[in-house]
């Protein structure tokens, strides 16, 4: 599948997600930048902590996917992104996953915001046995 055009660090967010670089992925975001994932629960701030929060959530999962974007609109250094998620439980269960993501890049055009819209609910009832 082609990705649709974005800003580079928007495309390594999906591009890292899909190979399972955590490094690269945390890297999409500037040194201060802060994720809502997904929105309405208490932001990540901080690269760091972007990191350490990703790196919790690959290795459980085999594998992880990914996050693969479909549609996007840049307007500036705002970026909406439409995407569907992948990953195989440890157990073996197909989970997948959809929703919107919102960008706010810096002056760098590293990700400065980042806002997940996701149903969690429906994510979390695939991993119930």
């Amino acid at each position: 599948m082609t990705f649709p055009a974005m800003p580079a660090s928007v495309t390594r967010f999906f591009t890292a997600s899909q190979s399972g670089d955590i490094d690269a992925w945390a890297g999409a975001f500037a040194a201060d930048g802060v994720f809502h994932d997904p929105v309405g629960r208490p932001p990540l701030v901080g690269r760091a902590a972007i990191r350490a929060f990703i790196a919790s959530v690959v290795p459980g999962f085999h594998p992880f996917l990914g996050l693969t974007p479909y549609e996007a609109h840049t307007v500036g250094d705002q970026v909406a992104v439409a995407w569907r998620g992948a990953a195989i439980s440890t157990t073996g269960k197909p989970v997948n996953w959809s929703g919107i993501n919102t960008y706010e890049l810096d002056g760098t055009g590293l990700i400065r915001e980042a806002r997940a819209y996701f149903n969690s609910a429906v994510f979390q009832a695939q991993l119930t046995p």
